[in-house]
């Protein structure tokens, strides 16, 4: 991209003084040519640049001028502009501080890129929660994140269910998934989440030592699919021809839907090849088995061949013909 292509060249300019044009072309991957054009452009954007000709001639930055974006591609000042979560920034308290930290960044940027950065911005949006789902209203966000920020120990009311738990806690970080934020906080030597929109109070205690290797994104991580795990209960055995193998990530757990396929018998004459398929439990795979419609057939357990022949069976005859319906049996009209 140009944008990012000009601040390159401005900082390579201000961390070597002067260069020729053949120098910067290669070290940008252009032509001399672009060079010269780039050099054109950041000029008008008011950048004190000139050539120089012979020997020990080049492009020069007027001695002693500095950017105010040490270090900052054009490509990292646009990603500012489309971190897209004002109204999540907004929730821990740190809307305006976005708002401000952005107009500091286009005040220091060259019109070309200002409008680059400006029209990312436009372009690029974050719409964390699900369809058909609203935010919670976690209205202790504020304090529990000040008590992150300044790794102070939280005492906290914690509804849990019907009742309410006092619990002193150290915080870790925070996360929001979904709309939904939750707190990661260690209680002795274990380390807990907690919804935040179910803390009823909260009040900062004293400071505590953040364990030195808690990475908070890898934690989240293998703690979520260590919770996705948790749920697959039970283990079933299906029959799945070529649809049914090609749908089966969509309709289940798309981890276990791997495993089972990686580990498929073979194909018969007729292409279809049985599985062995983790699920949470037999009337949620009930549910999710039937989008698979004839693509599948249930070898094990009995219970779960029965109901998903129940169901397709309940299924087809709200489904059928008026006329057939009104018979009640679903069955047609003898000739």
């Amino acid at each position: 991209m140009r944008a990012e292509r000009l601040v390159t060249l401005l900082f390579l300019l201000q961390q070597r003084g002067r260069a020729t044009a053949a120098e910067l072309a290669a070290a940008l991957e252009v032509s001399e040519r672009t060079v010269y054009r780039d050099v054109e452009a950041l000029l008008a954007a008011g950048v004190p640049l000139w050539t120089e000709q012979g020997r020990t001639g080049g492009i020069r930055l007027m001695e002693g001028w500095r950017t105010r974006l040490d270090g900052l591609t054009g490509r990292e000042a646009a990603a500012i502009f489309a971190v897209g979560v004002p109204e999540l920034l907004a929730e821990l308290g740190l809307g305006t501080s976005l708002t401000a930290a952005r107009a500091k960044v286009l005040a220091g940027l060259p019109a070309p890129l200002r409008e680059y950065a400006s029209a990312i911005a436009d372009r690029f949006h974050l719409d964390a929660p699900g369809w058909f789902q609203q935010p919670e209203t976690a209205t202790r966000l504020t304090v529990v994140a000040d008590a992150v920020a300044s790794t102070r120990r939280l005492r906290m009311d914690y509804r849990r269910g019907a009742s309410v738990v006092t619990r002193e806690v150290d915080p870790l970080g925070l996360v929001v998934k979904a709309g939904v934020w939750y707190l990661v906080a260690r209680v002795g030597t274990d380390i807990r989440t907690y919804r935040v929109a179910r803390i009823v109070s909260a009040s900062p205690l004293a400071e505590f030592t953040r364990p030195p290797d808690f990475a908070l994104a890898t934690w989240w991580a293998q703690s979520s699919a260590r919770f996705e795990r948790s749920l697959l209960r039970e283990t079933v055995r299906l029959r799945l021809n070529r649809h049914g193998m090609h749908a089966l990530r969509t309709a289940t757990d798309e981890d276990a839907a791997a495993a089972a396929i990686a580990t498929a018998g073979p194909a018969d004459e007729e292409g279809w090849r049985e599985v062995e398929l983790e699920v949470e439990s037999l009337p949620v795979a009930t549910t999710q088995l039937l989008s698979l419609g004839a693509g599948v057939e249930v070898v094990a357990p009995a219970e779960l061949r029965v109901a998903l022949a129940e169901l397709g069976l309940a299924i087809a005859t709200r489904n059928a013909p008026v006329e057939d319906r009104q018979r009640g049996d679903g069955s047609p009209e003898p000739p």
